[in-house]
């Protein structure tokens, strides 16, 4: 058993703090403190006033918030992780965020001796409340040797890719991924609609094929059906997207479809829908 913090008890951090307390003695904060007030009401343990106030006697600090700026003030602004964290402890954060600030905070604890794993998040809210996330992750061996028996906690695989700011490169590179895939199969479901298929047969024949994905398996019948009030918003996907392209700026990755379909989930933002699922794409083919 180890003494650990949670910082961030959103959509993924809220069930994923929850698997820790099976094994682990935990402490959370979050901004709305009524949040953090309903997970000590299902989960027991503690909750804290400040992430320094929760940081100061665990050994592995996880941060799960929205963006840069939010990682940075939860760790080094005023009653931040880095005030109350001891030396030795390990911070891993599973914000997904740019690998700059990966790097940047990886450099600034270590001068604290503290150690920092960049560890962004893939498998979405149902990963998260089964268990059963994957964790790609950047940072020195021997924190990530400290952190990962307690990432186990929640994770289905977690891996070191390499360096400080890995983690969030493969996770640039599995946005990549699924926003491609997405489009794709939102073009080919609208496509065999309008060629009068039976869209559901079609589906169970072919995600028995080279065309299977998870998003076939998983967003397929919800997108024939024009269902995209649940999962990975929009309004996250597009975050991920601009961070992904201010990378391949700086590294010269050429990007042409992903500028585009950034461009298709404004579309969707535009039109008042950045909370429905990432599949929305969908709805721009369609008449409705």
């Amino acid at each position: 058993m180890a003494n650990v913090a949670f910082i961030g008890l959103g959509v993924m951090g809220f069930p994923m703090a929850g698997h820790l307390t099976k094994a682990h003695k935990v402490t959370v904060y979050n901004r709305n403190a009524a949040r953090a007030e309903a997970w000590v009401a299902k989960y027991g343990n503690a909750r804290a006033p400040t992430p320094a106030a929760a940081s100061k006697d665990a050994e592995v600090v996880f941060v799960c918030v929205g963006d840069d700026p939010d990682l940075r003030q939860v760790i080094t602004g005023k009653d931040g992780v880095l005030e109350g964290i001891r030396k030795g402890s390990v911070i891993v954060d599973h914000t997904t965020a740019s690998a700059n600030i990966a790097r940047e905070l990886h450099a600034l604890c270590k001068e604290k001796g503290v150690g920092f794993v960049d560890g962004p998040l893939s498998g979405g809210q149902a990963g998260a409340e089964n268990g059963q996330v994957t964790v790609m992750c950047g940072g020195d061996p021997a924190d990530y040797a400290k952190a990962e028996p307690v990432i186990a906690s929640y994770a289905k695989m977690c891996k070191l890719i390499g360096g400080s700011g890995a983690g969030q490169l493969t996770k640039m590179v599995n946005q990549i991924c699924i926003a491609g895939l997405v489009q794709g199969l939102a073009e080919a479901m609208n496509f065999g609609k309008r060629a009068g298929l039976d869209m559901e047969a079609v589906l169970a024949v072919i995600s028995k094929g080279a065309a299977q994905s998870w998003q076939m398996e998983n967003r397929g019948k919800n997108m024939l059906a024009g269902k995209f009030d649940y999962g990975f918003a929009t309004d996250w996907m597009r975050k991920d997207l601009r961070i992904t392209m201010d990378e391949a700026r700086r590294n010269g990755a050429r990007l042409p479809a992903i500028a585009l379909i950034d461009q298709f989930y404004a579309e969707v933002q535009a039109q008042g829908h950045g909370r429905w699922d990432t599949s929305s794409l969908m709805s721009l083919l369609t008449d409705n």
